[in-house]
């Protein structure tokens, strides 16, 4: 079992900045790929940011790429999100989640363990 546990989320304005942690725990030893999701109210959950177990191949969705950074921390078993140029459509909870599999994964149903969200809001 993998736990996961987000912070850092908040009210920023557009054009501001942010920086959303996740911590992991328990079996971590089976985690590859670590990414980020969000949700914005009535959508359903879309793929931000992929970064594999070494940290050196990520991946992002075409809305954030350019603005947001995702890095990991193995020593510290954590995975982070640097959010930047921030816009009002980037409002929604932000999820962390884990993969076991190491061919790049961006579909929901590719990540066995999630996080409870954070709330990130961006004002116009």
């Amino acid at each position: 079992q993998v736990q996961l546990l987000e912070s850092g989320g908040g009210l920023v304005q557009t054009g501001g900045s942010l920086k959303l942690s996740c911590a992991v725990s328990g079996r971590t030893s089976s985690i590859v790929h670590m990414g980020w999701f969000r949700q914005a109210p009535g959508k359903e959950r879309e793929f931000v940011a992929t970064i594999s177990r070494s940290g050196t191949s990520t991946y992002y969705a075409d809305s954030v790429k350019g603005r947001f950074t995702i890095s990991r921390d193995n020593a510290k078993n954590a995975v982070y999100l640097q959010m930047n140029s921030v816009k009002p459509e980037d409002t929604a909870v932000y999820y962390c989640a884990t993969s076991p599999y190491a061919t790049r994964p961006t579909t929901l149903q590719a990540y066995d363990s999630w996080g409870q969200g954070t709330q990130v809001t961006v004002s116009s």
